[in-house]
């Protein structure tokens, strides 16, 4: 099996204990803005020190860092840091396996913001793969126990909430891909590791300014936080680090293809975690998504 698609699996087991952490944190201890820095805030110490680390032990300098990788990561961290306002939000919408579904949707995006930013193409049998997983990702969108049209029943809220966090995920994936190929170095993990390192530390700082001015009271709530928040941080940094080192190595849209395999951890840490329950049709649309992710994993 490539290294890509274990660092892709790895990433979404990482992810998958993130959101769990983010969820428990965002049920009355924070608000969405508290929980959405301590993700990055706890995660920055961690990533600076490996960076440094990792730079000393190689026995290199830090690489220089074109114009173009500032405006690709830059991008890339302001999209994540909102997309992962959308997806704790939507954790109160949805139970969490579906609300990890939603967020799915960025597989899709990814594939066309990729072509359109970086020229990233993805196969025939790719784009099969790919279109299976939004299959899935429609089967759950429709919401259990809302009457009406049904146009009411999959464009609501939670629908709309997941959509946006799958886009700016997609933007920030291929931000951060192609600020890593702006890294002149044959070293994926250096290249990954200077990106993280510049993208963390810079979500760390706006998330901070933004709290300060506009929730000043959740700031104090963050630190209190600290035990459980530093392993959200560790956690981030697993599930960063394997996502941006499989970015230096495929098509973004690929790796998040693979990355899908985060529904079924999502959906073991549904039942097992928080006592949540899933319908036939919510377990099909997981079926779906499952077969696109070994689809992609078999064949390409």
């Amino acid at each position: 099996m490539q290294a890509w698609i274990l660092l892709s699996i790895a990433a979404a087991a990482f992810q998958t204990l993130r959101f769990m952490l983010q969820k428990h944190l965002s049920m009355g201890t924070l608000s969405t803005g508290g929980a959405t820095l301590a993700r990055f805030f706890y995660s920055m110490p961690f990533v600076v020190s490996m960076t440094v680390a990792y730079l000393w032990w190689s026995g290199v300098g830090l690489p220089p860092l074109s114009g173009w990788f500032w405006v690709y990561a830059m991008t890339g961290g302001l999209s994540q840091i909102l997309a992962t306002w959308c997806v704790v939000a939507l954790f109160s919408q949805r139970n969490f396996a579906v609300g990890i579904t939603f967020k799915k949707t960025e597989v899709v995006q990814t594939a066309l913001v990729g072509l359109v930013v970086l020229g990233d193409r993805v196969s025939l049998m790719g784009l099969g793969a790919i279109v299976l997983g939004l299959a899935g990702v429609l089967i759950l969108s429709d919401t259990p126990g809302l009457s009406g049209r049904w146009h009411r029943r999959i464009f609501n809220r939670a629908a709309g909430l997941g959509l946006a966090g799958g886009a700016l995920f997609a933007i920030s994936a291929v931000g951060y891909r192609g600020a890593t190929l702006e890294i002149a170095s044959d070293d994926p993990l250096l290249r990954a590791l200077c990106t993280l390192a510049v993208v963390t530390t810079s979500q760390a700082v706006a998330m901070t300014i933004w709290l300060m001015w506009r929730e000043a009271g959740q700031m104090a709530r963050v630190w209190a936080a600290r035990r459980t928040a530093v392993w959200m941080g560790i956690t981030g940094l697993g599930g960063s680090l394997c996502w941006f080192t499989a970015f230096t190595l495929q098509n973004a849209a690929y790796v998040f293809a693979v990355g899908q395999v985060e529904v079924i951890f999502s959906l073991f840490a549904s039942v097992l975690f928080f006592s949540e329950k899933l319908t036939r049709r919510e377990g099909a649309g997981i079926a779906l998504i499952t077969l696109s992710v070994l689809a992609v994993a078999l064949f390409l």
